[in-house]
């Protein structure tokens, strides 16, 4: 396993991490919280910690020590979409929450507080795509980013880019950039001239079964053998390993149907709009 200490990505500081709008952590709520731990453990080498209890068990992931990422459990009753789900940092949860309501977005759970860790609300966008919000207190976010095994991007896949983009530009604060493709509907996000996340318009053919959802991207040092190594823990492959000017991609799935992709970063920039969502 890469050993993590010390090292920091492009968003891997605490300030950055902080600035309102900047991904600062991701997260999973499955029926089978122990299995997927096996799943994640034996891909990323990831460990496990009790984490904070407010929305039912849940656990951080740790990697060398330092918090990556997020696995919850659903209530036995709840038959809810399994996916990966960014949170994007705020310095005002209620404030924040209120203009997604006013942008007309919906708040489904908080804001709450997540014991000494922070403050938290889980949102959708209009087009119905699910992220998080989260006020920082003890816990800033992801703690380290830019090596194997941690989150290195998240794309939001809809139907089309323009007016979704207004309304995270406006709750947020980003700024968007088209793609100069003709005929292809992506946008950058970023927050003071750096890229932060991506919004990506598929139009009829976004598949009906999922709807509008956020992608997140894990770093790899070989998607090759990630890939191998996931289909050996019981994951699903939907689209094989692919270049792209950025790196090597593949879209995959764990054992529960949560979505993500692999990413073998060759350029350190962002994914190519082109890799697996761009299709």
């Amino acid at each position: 396993m890469t050993d993590a200490r010390g090292s920091t990505g492009r968003n891997g500081e605490t300030n950055a991490r902080r600035t309102p709008g900047a991904p600062c952590w991701v997260s999973l709520m499955v029926h089978g919280p122990a299995a997927t731990h096996d799943f994640y453990g034996g891909l990323f080498g990831w460990e496990f910690q009790p984490g904070p209890q407010q929305l039912g068990p849940y656990a951080r992931a740790l990697l060398d020590g330092y918090e990556v990422a997020g696995i919850g459990q659903l209530p036995p009753d709840r038959q809810l979409p399994i996916a990966w789900t960014p949170y994007f940092a705020s310095d005002d949860v209620n404030r924040t929450a209120e203009t997604v309501r006013l942008c007309g977005g919906t708040v489904g759970v908080g804001p709450l507080d997540a014991g000494e860790a922070g403050r938290l609300a889980i949102a959708s966008d209009p087009s119905g795509a699910v992220f998080g919000i989260w006020q920082a207190a003890e816990h800033v976010g992801t703690a380290v980013t830019g090596v194997p095994g941690t989150p290195a991007w998240n794309e939001l896949i809809t139907f089309e880019t323009a007016n979704v983009a207004k309304f995270y530009e406006t709750v947020f604060g980003f700024e968007s950039t088209p793609s100069v493709s003709a005929g292809f509907d992506h946008m950058t996000l970023r927050l003071d001239g750096r890229p932060v996340a991506g919004i990506h318009g598929l139009g009829s053919a976004l598949p009906r079964e999922r709807g509008p959802h956020w992608l997140t991207y894990f770093e790899v040092a070989d998607a090759d053998a990630a890939l191998e190594r996931l289909v050996g823990l019981g994951g699903h492959v939907l689209e094989p390993v692919q270049d792209s000017p950025r790196g090597r991609t593949a879209m995959v799935a764990d054992p529960e149907g949560a979505r993500f992709s692999l990413l073998q970063n060759a350029a350190g920039g962002v994914p190519s709009p082109t890799g697996p969502s761009g299709r």
